[in-house]
């Protein structure tokens, strides 16, 4: 019966050591245990800090594995050009770290406070609720009224439904618009590195 390995790639893999194995890079599937942990164990390139990023292809890992097992028949799924990004561990000292959540923290907090009084000013809320209370009560407001607390209440209640999370704790299980926005800004680096790859190839085949 012929061996087969199934193998797949995602688009983009971070690892934190410089030698890195097809094992580190891919989820291999085999029914021959002793060909799956060979396989892992592949040496596919060396990394360094100076080359910290490097596009590769499937091409590649297929030539590999054929060189020690020419007759295993190889299915592939996922990517067939991926990218492979060394992360040199880095100790940070935890003060560093809440510093800087502090300060980005306080940072959007001006900046949402700003944009909300400047919508609220341009749009005269202030005086749409004072005629609406004026309406309704038939007298005019004095100070802070049931209209400004519901408006400010409905504010945190719209950003906490649209932004899907309050702190750790995700209100459902789907991703957040930041999440969203984030993998999409990912796939789209992801494809122009590959892209940019490709055409130094075919200019330097020139």
């Amino acid at each position: 019966m012929k061996e087969i390995l199934y193998i797949k790639l995602g688009q983009n893999t971070e690892v934190s050591k410089p030698d890195v194995y097809i094992g580190d890079i891919a989820q291999l599937e085999c029914t021959n245990t002793e060909v799956l942990e060979k396989v892992k164990g592949i040496k596919l390139m060396e990394l360094s800090p100076k080359k910290k990023r490097c596009v590769n292809s499937m091409l590649t890992v297929i030539e590999l594995i054929h060189k020690e097992y020419p007759l295993l028949e190889i299915h592939t799924l996922g990517e067939a050009d991926f990218i492979v990004t060394y992360r040199v561990p880095k100790e940070r000292a935890k003060i560093v770290v809440c510093l800087k959540v502090l300060a980005v923290c306080l940072i959007i907090f001006c900046g949402a406070a700003f944009s909300i009084m400047a919508f609220n000013q341009d749009a005269g809320v202030t005086d749409i609720f004072k005629n609406i209370y004026k309406l309704v009560m038939g007298k005019e407001a004095e100070g802070f009224t049931i209209l400004e607390l519901m408006y400010s209440a409905g504010l945190v209640c719209g950003i906490i439904i649209f932004y899907n999370h309050i702190g750790k704790v995700n209100i459902s299980k789907d991703p957040t618009p930041i999440e969203v926005e984030m993998r999409l800004y990912e796939e789209e680096i992801n494809t122009t590195l590959i892209d940019n790859d490709g055409r130094q190839q075919e200019h330097s085949g020139r």
